[in-house]
């Protein structure tokens, strides 16, 4: 990963927040427009002023989370960084289809691109917490919860299922996780680029990876002793001698002999 992919990756993710301001402007020229009772895409039908401003919003937005993914993928570990770029192609994808084929227009392809961009972005934000996880653990359970209430909320919002948010409201529960995730994670991984990977710091600190690295192995040091103590308390009882044998009876001893019974008989 060259510093230039971590600029211009960063930046497109971080350019993801256009979307808001796009979005405000719309509304404003949409007359008794309400943010809880009517949904985003209602900004880029025929009844908006700013129709074609905010379509063109859709689309850029699409273009710059697939970039910020196609971007930032290499530099993401695991697993789950390589389903996150998937996964957020997918959503850039989906937002872009939004934008070409308004509501008014094409309504079942706009569905489809919107149900695209919302489980795939929230879906994608759930990996990109796993990918960016060994950079900082802070960063992936942010990313890990915001993408959690993303899922959440397109599963209410596609279920009809609104609560007190009202159907524009649950959808942007669902959307506006996706670029203040992405702006979240590219201004992150903008800012530590491959730095990460350094055993120490410039100032002779240990650095977060060899921190991460320390700790890791100070558990399997102690999950080691912690075995061999188990292994060595389960050995003891086999290795501890046995009781001394009682000494053997004379054939002739009677078990109901008692010296001090005057009737007893008399042993020889």
């Amino acid at each position: 990963m060259t510093d230039s992919r971590y600029r211009w990756g960063g930046l497109a993710w971080a350019l993801t927040l256009q979307f808001f301001v796009v979005e405000a402007i719309a509304a404003s020229q949409f007359g008794g427009y309400s943010y809880s009772g009517d949904v985003i895409s209602d900004l880029g039908t025929a009844d908006s002023a700013a129709r074609v401003l905010m379509n063109a919003s859709f689309v850029v937005q699409g273009l710059l989370i697939a970039a910020g993914a196609l971007l930032l993928g290499p530099g993401l570990a695991g697993t789950g960084g390589r389903l996150a770029r998937v996964l957020l192609v997918v959503a850039g994808l989906g937002v872009l289809v939004v934008g070409l084929f308004p509501s008014d227009g094409n309504a079942t392809v706009h569905g489809i691109g919107a149900t695209a961009h919302l489980l795939g972005g929230g879906l994608g934000l759930i990996a990109l917490a796993y990918g960016v996880r060994p950079r900082s653990e802070e960063l992936g359970t942010t990313l890990a919860v915001l993408g959690l209430v993303g899922v959440i909320g397109t599963i209410f919002f596609g279920s009809a299922v609104f609560l007190l948010l009202g159907e524009g409201g649950m959808e942007r529960v669902a959307g506006y996780v996706i670029p203040l995730g992405l702006t979240a994670a590219g201004i992150a991984l903008w800012r530590q680029k491959d730095d990460w990977l350094a055993l120490t710091n410039p100032d002779g600190t240990p650095s977060r990876r060899q921190l991460r690295e320390d700790a890791r192995l100070e558990r399997l040091q102690r999950a080691a002793e912690r075995d061999a103590a188990l292994e060595a308390a389960a050995r003891r009882p086999a290795e501890r001698p046995a009781p001394p044998a009682a000494a053997p009876r004379a054939a002739d001893e009677d078990d109901d002999f008692d010296p001090e019974d005057p009737w007893a008989p008399r042993r020889r």
